[in-house]
């Protein structure tokens, strides 16, 4: 029998999109943001046992929160406006105690050499403020700066499967779209939207 499975290993990243949930945790809107340079998705486990007769008796599975963490070249003061639920006067941007970030989608890919395509679909969570840093720029020498955020995901019904759910993933060959668009919208209620440029291969 031939072997099918890939043990290709990614080598990059792009196509962060997210989405502000409304009603039935349909995206208002899917906004995509350029240049992510890193992004983590920490899904911890832990193991609890019960012992007996100086033996394991049993044993099961405990989750915990879903944290997510997203690195960008420069993430947009118009996505921050959003993502974080913030008050905009007069063009000024304002961060508070009373600030409620919106529930909200995410979906981004990991890109490989063959030109195919891994989809994380993120269904619903929320994103935190993230630090405000600057540091000066040294005589001849020129270093950009990036953006970092961080939120956490939780569990939400996602439409053809049993049990709720916290990420989804997909895979598509070089050239194909079809995973893509399925987890567009199982997460977001949308298509991918249409005129959006996506990355050659890599």
């Amino acid at each position: 029998m031939a072997e099918t499975k890939s043990y290709k290993s990614s080598t990059g990243v792009d196509s962060f999109y997210y989405g502000i949930l409304g009603a039935d945790d349909v995206a208002l809107s899917v906004e995509h943001v350029m240049f992510l340079q890193e992004i983590g998705v920490e899904m911890p486990q832990e193991i609890t046992k019960a012992s007996g007769d100086n033996k394991t008796a049993e044993m099961a599975v405990s989750a915990g929160d879903i944290t997510v963490t997203g690195k960008f070249h420069k993430l947009p003061t118009e996505d921050k406006q959003k993502i974080l639920g913030l008050e905009v006067v007069d063009g000024i941007t304002a961060m508070g105690s009373s600030d409620t970030p919106p529930y909200l989608a995410a979906v981004f890919a990991k890109t490989y050499e063959d030109g195919s395509r891994e989809y994380v679909g993120l269904p619903k969570g929320i994103f935190t403020r993230p630090k405000i840093e600057g540091k000066s720029k040294e005589e001849g020498k020129v270093e950009f700066s990036s953006d970092e955020i961080e939120g956490q995901f939780m569990d939400r019904k996602v439409t053809g499967f049993t049990e709720e759910k916290s990420a989804i993933f997909g895979v598509d060959k070089k050239g194909e779209t079809t995973n893509r668009d399925a987890i567009f919208m199982k997460v977001f209620g949308k298509a991918f939207p249409t005129g959006t440029a996506e990355p050659e291969g890599v």
